[in-house]
């Protein structure tokens, strides 16, 4: 489970402290599948940043009692100047699990062929994405995080992606967040609304989508 406990995150800018993130609390529980709407700026990212561990909250607390993964297809951690190849062993090194078994996985399911083994920072955007969301799933782990919709390569690769996440990882919980509802329908089975720094939590779909809708135009 992750339990995340009046969690406050502020950000300093020209005007002062702006609060993207005021007193949320919510639990993810084994298996749950949950989505978070929300307007651009309104701090989705953020919150997938705190859940990953990837910043900390300015106050409150998220406790995680299963193992939660970095986010989805994410390249910003890539190494420019390591190899594809290079940056799966420093990764491993980091969770501490093996690399060898790892290799046949990634080489097959990123489909980079030899560039597998040139610098990352030679890589297209989508052939970054598709090393990304291979490594991804190269390491289990109990929670997905994915920050707006699995976009690596085209619509083959896109639906290759969500059998490995969806289909064959369903016992797993996700957490999706993106200000696309549509996106939703067939990931999740609960979901969340991110306005003004609070969360709205809704039981199914067509109430949690009316509530963004009028987010929006508010």
């Amino acid at each position: 489970m992750i339990v995340v406990d009046k969690v406050v995150k502020r950000y300093s800018t020209r005007k002062g402290k702006n609060t993207v993130l005021d007193g949320v609390s919510f639990r993810v529980r084994k298996g749950e599948k949950i989505g978070i709407l929300g307007r651009n700026g309104t701090g989705k990212s953020t919150l997938i940043r705190l859940l990953g561990g990837i910043e900390k909250p300015d106050s409150g607390h998220i406790k995680r009692s299963m193992s939660v993964s970095w986010p989805l297809a994410s390249t910003g951690g890539f190494q420019g100047s390591l190899t594809g190849m290079d940056n799966l062993r420093f990764i491993c090194r980091l969770y501490g699990v093996s690399t060898e078994d790892k290799i046949p996985f990634v080489e097959e399911f990123s489909e980079l062929g030899s560039y597998l083994r040139e610098p990352v920072k030679t890589y297209s955007s989508g052939m970054k994405g598709r090393l990304a969301f291979a490594l991804s799933m190269a390491i289990e782990f109990d929670c997905y995080l994915i920050d707006e919709a699995m976009s690596a390569g085209d619509a083959r690769f896109r639906e290759k992606c969500s059998y490995e996440l969806l289909d064959k990882r369903s016992d797993r919980s996700i957490i999706l967040v993106s200000h696309e509802p549509k996106q939703m329908r067939s990931f999740c089975n609960v979901f969340y609304v991110l306005k003004n720094g609070q969360l709205s939590r809704f039981e199914e779909a067509d109430s949690a989508y009316a509530f963004y809708q009028e987010s929006v135009h508010n």
